[in-house]
């Protein structure tokens, strides 16, 4: 499946703002025969604009989520991107995946908040593994610091997840996440994994860039820079199939002895 990672920071606290650059990314996602759009961490609303948060936070069904369908629909592709949600009393860091007819498929909530801005903003969720039918491919739902916790992953990769969406919003210095940790967890999972991060300076955080799809030979199909881009790469089930033959890493595992990790 041809995927578009959309890196960009959008425009931070403009809403309306970000859903008209997120559907002019799906027009072009779609021209080059993209199935999925994916968007950064926090996409819609903009992730270093403190009160801002709790101020601009919608439920999963909300206005938003309404505006993003229409996008999907209108071009004919699936989008995920990243948001804050309001749930009762409560505002979590999360992400949503939105099939090309608008249906919405899968909400996940970042369970590993990073920071203190994070911990005063956010409810940490608490289901590991969000999954969706998409394309042919199993897809799994995570956000940024979440990919860094190598069981996050892992039970991802127990689950079945084909290609693994991570929303992102990384920053200086911790550029290696992008650049080494996601494609060793594309690698030692077996599965594809879709980082895609903000890029330029927001507030006290400067945005790394350096978006990558990377395939489960740890190899990026695609590497984005520092700036604004919209990269394609394709996950090719194939490939992931033959791979996961040749790789024994999932099938000589000895859970017996990992008690003591949990």
């Amino acid at each position: 499946m041809r995927t578009a990672l959309l890196q960009s920071s959008g425009r931070p606290g403009r809403p309306a703002e970000n859903l008209k650059v997120l559907d002019e990314a799906a027009g072009r996602a779609a021209a080059a025969g993209a199935g999925l759009l994916v968007a950064p961490e926090m996409f819609l609303t903009g992730y270093a604009i403190g009160d801002g948060v709790a101020r601009l936070a919608e439920p999963a069904d909300g206005d938003a989520a309404d505006a993003v369908a229409e996008t999907a629909t209108r071009h004919g592709l699936a989008v995920a991107y990243g948001y804050p949600e309001r749930a009762g009393a409560a505002v979590f860091n999360s992400a949503q995946l939105v099939s090309a007819d608008g249906t919405r498929l899968a909400n996940y909530r970042k369970t590993h908040l990073f920071g203190g801005f994070e911990r005063d903003s956010f409810t940490p969720g608490a289901q590991p593994v969000v999954q969706a039918e998409l394309g042919g491919l199993t897809i799994g739902l995570m956000i940024c610091y979440d990919v860094e916790f190598p069981e996050n992953v892992r039970a991802h990769a127990l689950a079945g997840t084909d290609l693994l969406l991570v929303p992102t919003a990384q920053m200086h210095p911790f550029q290696f996440v992008a650049e080494s940790v996601v494609p060793v967890r594309a690698f030692e999972n077996q599965m594809y994994v879709a980082y895609v991060n903000r890029t330029g300076r927001e507030g006290e955080f400067e945005f790394v860039g350096l978006s990558t799809l990377a395939g489960p030979d740890g190899v990026a199909r695609a590497r984005a820079g520092r700036a604004e881009e919209l990269l394609l790469a394709d996950a090719d089930p194939a490939f992931l199939a033959a791979s996961r033959e040749a790789n024994p890493y999932l099938g000589d595992r000895r859970p017996d002895l990992y008690g003591s990790l949990a």
